[in-house]
């Protein structure tokens, strides 16, 4: 019951942040620079101002501000985020067809980094003042200064084109009519590089939480409590000091979780990786504004849908935690 209340008073405070991202989003799009009519008639090559006419009227700029607003906001309450100039098709189907591929890349970089990154950051608290210890935080901090862009890069480099070991771009191999359990071999083989740059980032965050976390746990006094009783050092590390220190990590991990969204716009597009944060960058080249107000609509409900989950995951681990009034 406690949870049901929760679910639902979150869920009414998405309704109204999604309500305020729309109105916020749509006048973001209105100051950026260049008139989609304009530049889809320049590329036809078609100049006159009769033809500039009708593709205004025809995408509906021709109408006042709060007229679009209002059709705009309208079409969203009916899932209708209207049509790709570009593309001439729904805008919901575009972002519906690439968005699991996004789900399966950001999903995976992401346990991918949370674990990794919870075991390194533990082993470097249980080694704190030995030399492993020490590789383990380097290592982290090196992860962490890199450009996204310049890892994927060289992963490209050494692992697809030296190596030859992994794909260098695509989600599967076209043409090569793979089906089932074939067919999900391949996409994870494409899945590697991506996901293991992506979670990169985010691991050497997690590393370092996890790390302070645990010195910090270690200090408090129902762990000097456990020492005294006896209590092998493994079972102390495992079952007091690091169920502890993993509440913050949480907090961070359900914040960050909606952030891979933006870091997969990078990843998808140096590895050609067919998901929205690729959609993304390619309508942002073409003046596509529907399809951007679209995508972004998305991006602040997976974001909104990370953080409820969050709550959830959190009054788990810690069951003291009541529900705010």
């Amino acid at each position: 019951m406690l949870y049901a209340r929760l679910i639902v008073s979150r869920l009414l405070k998405a309704v109204i942040v999604l309500f305020m991202i729309i109105i916020f989003n749509f006048f973001l799009i209105q100051l950026a620079p260049g008139d989609p009519a304009a530049i889809l008639a320049g590329e036809a090559g078609a100049t006159d101002a009769e033809f500039l006419r009708q593709l205004t009227e025809r995408f509906g700029l021709d109408q006042p501000l709060h007229v679009q607003l209002w059709r705009y906001v309208s079409g969203v309450a009916m899932l209708d985020f209207g049509f790709s100039y570009r593309q001439q098709v729904p805008v919901l189907d575009l972002i519906l067809e690439r968005l699991p591929a996004t789900l399966l890349l950001t999903g995976t970089a992401f346990v991918l980094s949370l674990v990794l990154g919870i075991v390194a950051g533990s082993l470097a608290a249980a080694r704190v003042k030995k030399p492993s210890g020490s590789i383990i935080m380097a290592l982290a901090l090196i992860f962490y200064a890199t450009p996204l862009f310049w890892v994927a890069l060289m992963a490209v480099v050494l692992f697809s084109v030296y190596l030859d070991w992994l794909p260098a771009y695509g989600m599967y191999t076209v043409g090569a009519g793979l089906e089932g359990f074939a067919f999900a071999l391949d996409v994870g083989k494409h899945l590697i590089l991506p996901a293991t740059t992506l979670a990169l980032f985010f691991m050497a965050i997690y590393t370092r939480m996890t790390r302070a976390s645990m010195l910090e746990a270690a200090q408090q006094d129902f762990v000097k409590t456990a020492r005294a009783k006896g209590l092998k050092n493994s079972v102390i590390q495992r079952r007091h000091i690091l169920r502890n220190a993993l509440l913050p990590i949480i907090t961070l991990a359900g914040l960050q979780a909606g952030q891979m969204v933006g870091g997969a716009i990078l990843t998808e597009t140096v590895f050609a990786w067919p998901g929205i944060g690729r959609l993304m960058f390619e309508a942002l080249q073409q003046r596509d504004y529907n399809l951007l107000l679209g995508i972004f609509f998305f991006s602040a409900a997976l974001v909104i849908v990370f953080n409820i989950i969050t709550d959830l995951v959190y009054r788990l681990a810690d069951p003291r935690i009541k529900e705010a009034s």
